[in-house]
């Protein structure tokens, strides 16, 4: 990841915001037979000191990624979006990609069978809390423990992170004002979500 000291994250509150809000991962392993990447969502655990993070993946991915036997990368993208030289003040410029992003590095720890239920209960709850009548992983837990045995649940307590937030800082504010427009409700390129982490940033 590219160090540029305006564009660096080192609040760890900041990081965990990121993982709550953008949730699905790529976690990267570095194995015998070279990088592997595979896609989870991931929740915090929010009660543990420092930034912590918890999810299963699916047999064989644990063997696939050598999870637990060394330290992996996982990576949150945040909001991200295309900024057109367009949206600029009208002075030579070059087009540009907004967005927020972390690297997490941690080595897994791999949880037990009831470790594991209870993370998939509490990652299904997650998502399933805001719909009218949520589906819950215990409503019928002798079907969730048959899927569960497929499923190899991790802890990931994140040793050192990397975070990024470009979001147009050092441009002129009627510049950023004119870029955050386009974002919220322009006819081309269009992402309200970053519009919203720029309005966040600069408001600050």
């Amino acid at each position: 990841m590219r160090h540029t000291p305006a564009y660096l994250v080192t609040n760890p509150e900041e990081v965990k915001r990121l993982i709550r809000d953008n949730p699905w991962a790529t976690i990267v392993s570095n194995t015998e037979k070279g990088l592997v990447a595979s896609h989870y969502p991931v929740i915090l655990e929010e009660s543990a000191e420092g930034i912590s993070i918890v999810s299963h993946v699916g047999r064989p991915d644990d063997r696939a990624l050598e999870l637990g036997d060394h330290e992996v990368m996982v990576l949150i993208q945040g909001p991200h979006g295309y900024v057109s030289p367009g949206w600029y003040d009208g002075k030579p410029a070059v087009p540009t990609w907004n967005h927020v992003t972390a690297h997490l590095y941690g080595t897994p720890e791999i949880l037990s069978d009831e470790e594991n239920w209870r993370v998939l209960s509490e990652l299904v709850s997650h998502f399933e809390h805001t719909m009218p009548e949520p589906n819950l992983l215990e409503d019928n837990e002798e079907y969730g423990r048959r899927i569960m045995s497929g499923t190899v649940g991790f802890r990931m307590r994140v040793t050192r992170f990397e975070a990024r937030a470009k979001l147009s800082q050092g441009k002129p504010t009627e510049v950023v004002d004119h870029v955050m427009s386009e974002l919220e409700h322009g006819a081309h390129y269009a992402q309200p979500d970053l519009a919203a982490e720029m309005r966040r940033v600069h408001d600050r």
